[in-house]
């Protein structure tokens, strides 16, 4: 036994018999004090050792093991150790390790700017439109093909049938399309890639796919849909507009969810033709039988979705799902699109200057699905933030639309016209000589950014979907 490996046994004795003192570990900690000796020193390079790899005791002080601060302590906290003392002397980077978010939201791979009509250059800080939803960029879409029809998304972690062609003949079409009951029954003996435990996606975990660099071809007289540009990754996930063979519509290309709407037979669904969420009716509007929905099944974690608020006793409220903090009120009256960016990036709150408008996946993350106006006398919304009280085009007691910063492109000549909203209220539409919650408390539509709603008298488009402009805001950041 050569001198060299009596010294290394011995320190390694010396470091087992080194039982760090928890008592004396202090928030002003050495940064890669990894066994709380108050030096940093090949002791601590082995203590780190055996916490990584021979399951030995952890640090004190977990943030002072992790030296490069990439969030975990592994091989690479160890090199960094070596390298300090040994080395180059490579500065340590000491920091917390957080518990990874149980919700994190998608950002919604909108890389444009726009103003009331057109594509812009992005708006310099203090100037008009500056705030929008290309301007903050959250956790970019991220996705593994794992080459048997499944993707893992690997932000939320949850892995999806590549396909809905649920027919299996190699193409999407009308055929392959459910009816809800169906669509819920089929994930009881779905298998797919050798796994059996797939099911329908709640509202919140299918909407976690839609991205908003797709276009609208709402309005589009065409047959041809070449061009168009859906909102889901068309590089990882199969997709396909509506049967128009079959007599649909190229925006029916409507997915099913789990959700029912708790105030009318409607189902929650997401239309990745169009970029929208609306509660729709289980048989057809104008008859035909049944509706029928494409299906995406889903499989993985379970709390996706689910949200974790705490009033933080200042007017706001923080999701630890999310890692959002928001506003506790909201601005208590409505106002256009540009003014709604302009309100939130001038916003002081809580000690805080740095709101911002939320893009449209971060607002409907706050959507309660099981209240409603007419459910619970409340919004669709967790009771700990507060929702104006408004008189809707129908005379009813309800609940504003909120406007996000994400414009909801179109493929006509006017392609910023609008923007996405989503209903914490009744989601009306006129029809049949009045006004109905035609979509469900929940959903989320687009309004023109500008403009007189006066000139919308009975709504627009097929279902009238009330057009009000002049929409209520609540403001987000990000936890520090």
């Amino acid at each position: 036994m050569n001198k060299f490996t009596i010294q290394l046994i011995l320190l390694i004795v010396a470091l087992l018999l080194a039982v760090p003192n928890p008592s004396s570990a202090q928030s002003d900690y050495l940064c890669g004090d990894a066994n709380n000796d108050e030096a940093v020193n090949l002791l601590d390079i082995l203590y780190t050792i055996t916490f990584v790899y021979r399951d030995g005791p952890e640090p004190v002080l977990v943030s002072a093991a992790n030296v490069n601060n990439d969030n975990a302590i592994n091989l690479l906290d160890i090199l960094a150790l070596v390298d300090n003392i040994y080395g180059q002397g490579q500065e340590l980077i000491c920091g917390p390790i957080t518990a990874p978010l149980s919700y994190p939201i998608v950002d919604t791979d909108q890389d444009e700017c726009y103003d009331t009509q057109d594509e812009i250059t992005p708006p310099a800080s203090g100037s008009a439109f500056y705030g929008q939803d290309a301007q903050y960029v959250g956790n970019q879409p991220s996705y593994t093909d794992h080459g048997d029809s499944t993707v893992t998304d690997n932000i939320t972690g949850l892995m999806w049938a590549k396909s809905p062609d649920m027919d299996g003949d190699g193409d999407i079409d009308a055929a392959d399309k459910k009816t809800y009951d169906q669509a819920v029954a089929g994930a009881e003996c779905y298998n797919l890639a050798g796994y059996d435990d797939w099911r329908l996606p709640t509202i919140k975990e299918l909407y976690s796919l839609i991205i908003f660099s797709g276009v609208d071809p709402s309005g589009y007289e065409g047959t041809s849909t070449d061009g168009l540009i859906p909102f889901i990754d068309t590089d990882y996930f199969d997709f396909a507009y509506g049967d128009t063979d079959a007599g649909e519509r190229i925006i029916d290309a409507q997915y099913a969810s789990s959700n029912m709407y708790v105030d009318a037979e409607l189902l929650f669904g997401v239309n990745f033709a169009d970029g929208r969420i609306k509660g729709y009716g289980l048989t057809m509007p104008f008859g035909g039988g049944e509706k029928t929905f494409f299906v995406q099944y889903v499989r993985g974690v379970t709390d996706y979705g689910i949200n974790d608020f705490t009033d933080n006793g200042n007017s706001t409220i923080t999701d630890h799902a999310t890692g959002l903090m928001w506003t506790q009120f909201d601005s208590d009256s409505a106002m256009t699109w540009e003014d709604a960016l302009s309100y939130a990036e001038n916003l002081e709150c809580a000690g805080h200057s740095d709101w911002r408008l939320p893009n449209v996946k971060e607002l409907q993350s706050i959507v309660d699905y099981t209240r409603s106006p007419g459910t619970t006398n409340s919004a669709a919304i967790d009771p700990l933030l507060n929702c104006t009280s408004i008189t809707n085009e129908g005379g009813q007691t309800d609940y504003p639309f909120y406007w996000s910063a994400t414009t909801h492109a179109n493929w006509s000549a006017v392609a910023g016209g609008f923007a996405s909203y989503v209903c914490f209220g009744r989601a009306l539409g006129y029809m049949e000589g009045a006004w109905r919650d035609v979509h469900g408390a929940g959903a989320q539509r687009s309004d023109p950014k500008a403009g007189d709603p006066d000139d919308y008298p009975y709504g627009h488009g097929p279902q009238g979907d009330a057009i009000r402009i002049f929409n209520h805001v609540r403001c987000v950041r990000d936890i520090d």
